[in-house]
């Protein structure tokens, strides 16, 4: 092999494993390539937890093939027993003479153990090719698995001059079609959908994926909705609570009643106190990472909790859509921030993309400390 062919090889690897970015999570989107003779053999992706991993689908596709075969994968081949055996151990009974992972699997239970089992086995191991793009394609996982939380994405729709809604709340429609099922597939992507007691109140949002304004089916998973209400506002009738998937609402109220009039509507109720009696945003962020599983979080949200989440240093990218039009400087902002006194206290944002859809413009952004 030579480099050019080891880059093609692997980026076929990433274009496959991107195949899985609706339909894995929890588990990081992963492809992976088997190469015999300069030819591509077999090739699969990981596209639903509890499936087969990438590395067995393409083991299968390229049978006796295999055996003294290259296999270029995205993410270093599995080595415990989870949902499904050992990728590693798969790869070592099909014969393959080289692996090539493009990056380590950042999980405890395997960080470098797959490759080194591999080794073990007599089977030559290279890794680091093109990590970069391989760990752009797994954020959340790896900050879950790295930091304890998932990466959090805060979505907003604003007008030129900045603003969210009208000051009586109202805000249907900021932005056209094209954005909007856009934010669809934002939502497809995100493990979970975090949002406060007071969009439910004035919105009553569904928060659920839809194509072309009809609930997707098929492979896209339904994100784990999560309320945030301090005080347990939420009325029983609240139209996601009807809706197919899990809401969870996250509260510091302690009381049993309340707590069982929204349990028996079909909400999940968890207690979540901070010292202050309200939310605990950082405890909550390491439950849905540890006992959610969740990797990616998307913020869809008012101005008070999109500020608190970014003022607690919880927010990984603001995803703005700005509609080409003017609302007034009576109608609501971004963010609720405080403390901002001084050119000095301004929180510094990287502009990462910027580009039209449909009639407005999404501008992706990160704090430059991230």
């Amino acid at each position: 092999m030579n480099p050019a062919s080891d880059h093609a090889f692997m980026a076929q690897a990433l274009r496959l494993a991107e195949r899985g970015i609706y339909t894995c999570h929890p588990n990081p989107r992963v492809g992976c390539v088997v190469v015999k003779e300069g030819k591509v053999v077999g090739e699969g992706w990981h596209a639903r937890t509890g499936e087969p991993h990438a590395e067995i689908h393409a083991l299968k596709q390229a049978g006796d093939q295999a055996k003294g075969a290259i296999a270029y994968v995205t993410l270093e081949p599995c080595s415990h027993h989870g949902r499904t055996p050992p990728c590693a151990e798969a790869l070592i009974q099909a014969g393959v003479k080289k692996v090539v992972a493009a990056m380590q699997d950042p999980n405890p239970k395997v960080a470098g153990q797959g490759l080194e089992i591999l080794q073990q086995a007599g089977i030559e191991v290279d890794s680091g090719l093109m990590a970069a793009q391989a760990e752009a394609l797994n954020p959340g996982f790896v900050m879950r698995m790295r930091k304890g939380r998932p990466l959090v994405r805060c979505k907003l729709a604003m007008s030129l001059d900045g603003r969210t809604a009208m000051s009586s709340g109202e805000s249907k429609w900021i932005t056209g079609d094209a954005a909007r099922q856009d934010v669809h597939r934002l939502r497809a992507r995100s493990s979970a959908i975090v949002t406060g007691i007071g969009t439910v109140l004035s919105d009553d949002p569904s928060l659920t994926v839809r194509v072309n304004g009809e609930e997707a089916e098929g492979g896209w998973i339904q994100p784990l909705r999560v309320v945030l209400d301090s005080n347990l506002s939420m009325p029983a009738t609240a139209k996601m609570l009807q809706l197919p998937g899990r809401t969870l609402v996250v509260t510091a109220c302690k009381e049993k009643d309340i707590q069982q009039r929204l349990s028996d509507a079909g909400a999940e109720i968890l207690l979540s106190p901070a010292a202050d009696g309200s939310i605990d945003l950082s405890v909550l962020m390491q439950y849905l990472a540890e006992t959610e599983e969740v990797n990616e979080v998307l913020l869809e949200t008012g101005a008070t909790l999109s500020g608190a989440m970014l003022s607690a240093n919880l927010v990984d990218e603001i995803i703005v859509y700005m509609a080409p039009h003017l609302m007034g400087n009576n109608a609501r902002g971004l963010f609720n921030l405080q403390g901002l006194e001084s050119m000095g206290d301004r929180i510094d944002l990287e502009i990462k993309d910027i580009r039209p859809i449909g009639k407005d413009w999404k501008i992706i952004a990160t704090c430059k400390s991230k």
